[in-house]
């Protein structure tokens, strides 16, 4: 298995890796069945599944002759790294800026933000 490329993936990458942690271990022909319609082909399903693999995010068991595909990274820490890095792209690592630029452009209400406080505040009477 290669390493994980710096968790980077395409968005056809990325569709997959979602379909593949609601549904692991699996079969690419059952896996195809889960994709919205227009399904893609199986061929094209397998090729971006190779490339994953290749990648280190994917690795698979044979399983009565087929094979069955599973992540090597749980979609938890995947989103976690990701998200990391976005706010350092985005944002200079400022999780502030991320959270004022929702504001700014009214993707999150007053009420929201009165509940995550609610939450800081609950998570630091537990920790305090």
């Amino acid at each position: 298995m290669k390493k994980r490329d710096n968790n980077q993936l395409t968005p056809k990458e990325e569709e997959l890796m979602q379909l593949l942690w609601a549904h692991e271990p699996i079969l690419i022909s059952k896996l195809v069945e889960f994709y919205p319609e227009p399904k893609p082909h199986f061929n094209t399903v397998a090729t971006v599944m190779k490339r994953l693999e290749a990648k280190g995010f994917v690795d698979h068991k044979e399983s009565g002759g087929s094979f069955q595909y599973f992540s090597t990274i749980k979609k938890e820490k995947f989103r976690n790294k990701s998200f990391g890095n976005f706010i350092k792209n985005y944002f200079g690592g400022s999780y502030y800026g991320a959270v004022s630029a929702l504001i700014e452009e009214d993707k999150i209400s007053a009420a929201e933000l009165k509940e995550l406080i609610k939450i800081i505040e609950n998570k630091g009477k537990q920790n305090g």
